[in-house]
């Protein structure tokens, strides 16, 4: 029988995208559950399918700021009720990808038996064995990386990882939407950027998040807005590549096989990157706070809002020439602009 594995990702679309690899190779050696918000249920089937996922929405991941230590706002009997449910499966080993306390006290109050992760403000307390950190600059796989060393798990550097196989496709999958405000790219540049790829004719599906969808339509544009995960990996199936703000819909197209152009500005690509050998990225304009995790310090996200369609065009137009020109059975002319 193989050992009991508890995997803690309660944070974004992305950091659990990023964590499967991880998850993957876990499969293989312990008997793994996944304690991740819901739509991780709905990942399951097509990235993991092995995984016992169990739901949960962290109070701590659910607001912003001060919010999120409103103890009156917790969902106080869930959480009893889930903490009975999994102490009850007298856990080998639990792992969390994080530098984070609240992880590692979760562990420990679960009753899991070996608690690993990377101590933080003395939450080595929390934990029988402290992960060392990758460097400053390290990608967040590597995190997991050295997770998966500790507990006897292979997995390859992230450059020699292998996206899956799948079918060509001329579509231009452009996603406007991010979590946080401050790394998305306005939706003129996206507009006018779309008007570009299709003066190519090149295909372009635009795709958004729920607070876009408004605008695109009195722009006259047909934009997707995918309700949930499922609706987002049907999109993702008939793209040829993604562009997109640093956000999780670029995290999974990435894990599915699709090349992607991710356009960064208050984030680090270093750390967040999506995992495709084909992935590329766009550094915005130099700021002295970056990175930045929930707010901008400026009255706007300059490093972002000043990068400019023609500063990113020809990076883009030939990165559509090198993956689309198959799908489309001719070469895709770059033309200057």
């Amino acid at each position: 029988m193989k050992p009991k594995l508890l995997i803690l990702e309660l944070w974004g679309l992305g950091d659990l995208v990023i964590a499967t690899p991880f998850i993957r190779a876990a499969t293989e050696k312990y008997a793994v559950t996944l304690l991740a918000k819901p739509f991780a249920s709905e990942m399951r089937e097509r990235l993991w399918p092995a995984v016992n996922v169990v739901p949960f929405i962290a109070p701590w991941t659910a607001f912003r700021f001060g919010a999120k230590y409103n103890l009156a706002r917790w969902p106080w009997l869930h959480m009893l009720q889930l903490r009975r449910q999994l102490q009850a499966e007298n856990f080998d080993y639990g792992v969390s990808g994080r530098w984070d306390p609240r992880d590692h006290f979760l562990l420990q109050a679960l009753g899991v038996r070996e608690r690993l992760g990377f101590p933080r403000l003395k939450s080595g307390r929390y934990l029988t064995q402290a992960l060392p950190q990758p460097g400053p600059l390290a990608h967040r796989i590597e995190y997991w990386r050295t997770a998966g060393h500790a507990l006897g798990l292979a997995l390859p550097a992230r450059e020699n990882m292998v996206p899956p196989a799948r079918q060509t496709s001329p579509i231009a999958f452009i996603h406007s939407g991010a979590r946080l405000p401050a790394r998305i790219w306005p939706l003129t540049n996206y507009q006018q950027l779309a008007a570009r790829l299709r003066s190519e004719n090149i295909p372009v599906q635009i795709a958004c998040d729920a607070d876009q969808l408004d605008w695109w339509k009195q722009h006259g544009e047909d934009a997707a807005c995918p309700k949930n995960v499922a609706e987002l990996f049907a999109l993702v199936d008939r793209a040829g590549i993604f562009i997109g703000n640093c956000s999780g819909p670029g995290h999974l197209a990435a894990i599915c096989g699709v090349p992607t152009f991710t356009i960064y500005g208050p984030s680090l690509h270093e750390w967040w990157a999506p995992v495709h050998p084909a992935a590329e990225i766009f550094e915005g304009r130099a700021c002295p706070y970056k990175p930045c995790a929930d707010y901008c310090r400026y009255e706007s996200p300059f490093c972002l809002w000043q990068v400019s369609v023609n500063d990113v065009w020809a990076r883009v137009q030939q990165f559509a020439g090198r993956h689309l020109a198959a799908a489309t059975r001719q070469p895709l002319v770059v033309r200057q602009k």
